[in-house]
């Protein structure tokens, strides 16, 4: 590891594009007094943030260290914390982080860290990194190794991260991964977090043009207003959940979102079952959004266009508060179904840029591209 003059450490946050970067450049603003405060001795640290697309073609951890390492190999860094986007795998494993004491580098995965606090967790988790691979100050005295710091904060009994295995010959020389049901769901809404599903609303403009075209017509319709007054709550609920559910599958279908392994080995499996789940529920809450968007759309539009002697005339029941709701209520599920027949006319690379970050982009178009070299071998 490289060492500054004047008591100085260099740290270099290496960061994807987007949302990385956002992250790093967020965090660089505390980074240097935190980890001046923490670390005592008078030692400071000079943090910057460079944004790289150092994942580009791999997801393999060993891969993505061995470029870290070349990549700080020209510079005067004395500390290389990498920030990524991608979900990490190693051994069936997910990995929250790798870290090499030996060169001064980590290898953080943000997904891992769960989809709450991103940027809090993200901060504490890279402060870590850089205490424990700062190591003591050189004072002369070497300290012995019981006190000698060392990233372990990564883990503990309230978290579903623990240490994991590290082959011969890697780059690092400590590994953190989640394990379980709990390490699953996190990593889960981690990828969930790091895609940003509220994007998909304004990616779906012709679809939203057509739902919202679709429940204006519904709401001055006679016939939609008998059957809005015949419907139950139960039977509402069920028109909603199918609406949001048809248009969910007609968005993974269409735009071809569903991802089947090329390789049939368990590990290829289990994250195919990851990143399916992930865009599902990537894409399921930006309908979501849309569905609470058209309900509240269609609430006003209601209050603006009925008229409660026609409507009294129509239905034989007096238009009231709870008339309006269960109105708009059955034409956001009516007009959800029309925004999925609108979105046949988005292009397939305008739903995926809406519903994934940069880096699964890129994955995605890695994958298909070595399937179809496979095909036509």
């Amino acid at each position: 590891m490289h060492t500054s003059p004047q008591d100085v450490t260099v740290v270099a946050l290496l960061a994807d594009p987007d949302a990385p970067t956002e992250i790093a450049q967020r965090m660089v603003r505390v980074l240097s007094t935190r980890l001046a405060d923490r670390s005592g001795r008078g030692r400071r640290f000079d943090v910057r943030v460079v944004s790289e697309p150092f994942t580009a073609g791999t997801e393999d951890p060993h891969t993505l260290m061995r470029r870290i390492k070349d990549r700080g190999s020209a510079e005067d860094w004395d500390i290389i914390v990498a920030l990524t986007d991608l979900p990490l795998h190693s051994h069936g494993r997910k990995v929250v982080a790798d870290l090499s004491r030996e060169h001064g580098l980590a290898l953080l995965s943000l997904p891992s860290l769960g989809g709450l606090r991103l940027h809090t967790r993200a901060r504490r988790a890279v402060e870590e990194a850089v205490l424990g691979l700062a190591g003591p100050q050189d004072t002369g005295v070497e300290e012995p190794p019981q006190r000698q710091r060392h990233p372990g904060p990564f883990a503990g009994r309230l978290t579903p991260i623990r240490p994991g295995q590290v082959g011969e010959g890697e780059t690092a020389d400590l590994r953190y991964v989640v394990s379980g049901s709990r390490g699953y769901l996190r990593v889960l809404l981690g990828m969930v977090r790091a895609n940003r599903p509220w994007r998909l609303v304004p990616g779906l403009s012709k679809a939203l043009a057509a739902a919202l075209a679709t429940g204006a017509v519904a709401t001055v319709n006679s016939t939609v207003w008998t059957l809005a007054e015949a419907l139950s709550a139960p039977r509402l609920v069920i028109a909603m959940v199918g609406s949001v559910a048809l248009m969910i599958g007609w968005l993974i279908v269409d735009a071809e979102l569903w991802h089947r392994p090329a390789k049939g080995s368990p590990e290829a499996r289990q994250k195919a079952r990851l990143y399916n789940a992930s865009t599902v529920l990537t894409v399921g809450v930006g309908v979501l959004v849309c569905y609470v968007g058209l309900l509240l759309i269609n609430v006003v539009w209601a209050l603006f266009i009925l008229n409660d002697q026609v409507f009294a005339s129509m239905t034989r029941e007096p238009l009231d508060a709870t008339d309006y709701w269960t109105l708009s209520w059955f034409v956001a599920s009516t007009a959800t179904v029309g925004g999925a027949l609108g979105s046949g006319l988005e292009s397939d690379e305008a739903i995926r840029a809406a519903a994934y970050s940069k880096r699964e982009q890129e994955r995605r178009h890695m994958l298909q591209d070595d399937h179809g070299v496979q095909r036509m071998t």
